[in-house]
């Protein structure tokens, strides 16, 4: 069960990354419809192609990308605003294989998150370190560089509008997920480092933890004090799996 020691509303965002088709949607969508899960918000990130196959008044959806342009010749691009039309209330931003793949800066990533809000997105904002930087000790350096990228391109009165996801990289499809110790450390460092920009925003944000989350580990992961959910790759496509772990949220 998630934590109970706070008043904020756990996430489990399911990024479906370039998997699924309109059956999994099908099966999706009367799958999370058929159960009651009153405390918790559910989210589906699907490819874009099937965000406006969904359509389920308790479900949420969410983007996995967005441009930072709101419109013009930028063949392949898909705005925020044009999300924000088909319904989409949440967009992943910064996720670490668009970093890696993409060469997406810190700052091209605060420039998506602050993209997203102007047009009433959610972002939710990844960072997270690759296996050589926690091996050098430098995990808090490197996502507090990420965090402040976004803070001083969205400015301080916005910080509240975030939702962050912790993916540490060197767990992210491996199998090798964090320990809840691991991820707690993590993610009390982010919630008091957005605490000093501004206090009330660290409390209130909701920190997710992404990196091989099973219906076996979550429940460890969620019970955790700053872990407000998280952020579900590979066993979000699975139907069982993905229905337990929302469970472990509730």
């Amino acid at each position: 069960m998630a934590n109970a020691n706070n008043n904020r509303r756990p996430i489990v965002a399911g990024n479906w990354k370039m998997n699924g088709n309109l059956a999994l949607v099908k099966t999706m969508q009367q799958s999370i419809s058929s159960i009651e899960l009153d405390n918790v918000d559910i989210v589906v990130c699907p490819p874009a192609v099937y965000i406006n196959a969904f359509d389920a008044p308790d479900l949420l959806t969410g983007a996995q990308d967005i441009s930072l342009f709101e419109a013009g010749a930028h063949t392949g691009d898909i705005s925020a605003g044009m999300f924000a039309e088909l319904g989409c209330q949440f967009v992943i931003v910064g996720h670490s294989e668009r970093r890696t793949d993409h060469s997406e800066s810190n700052e091209l990533v605060a420039k998506k998150a602050s993209a997203a809000l102007e047009q009433g997105l959610t972002p939710i904002v990844c960072v997270g370190e690759p296996l050589q930087v926690r091996e050098a000790g430098q995990v808090f350096d490197y996502v507090a560089e990420q965090l402040d990228a976004v803070i001083s391109t969205i400015g301080v009165e916005r910080l509240s509008e975030l939702v962050i996801a912790y993916e540490p990289v060197w767990a992210i499809g491996t199998g090798q997920s964090a320990t809840p110790e691991q991820a707690q450390d993590v993610h009390r460092f982010i919630r008091e480092h957005l605490a000093k920009a501004d206090s009330e925003a660290g409390m209130r944000i909701r920190i997710l933890y992404g990196g091989s989350v099973n219906a076996r580990n979550a429940s460890a992961l969620f019970a955790q004090a700053d872990v407000d959910g998280g952020l579900i790759g590979g066993a979000s496509l699975k139907q069982d799996e993905f229905l337990a772990i929302c469970q472990s949220a509730n």
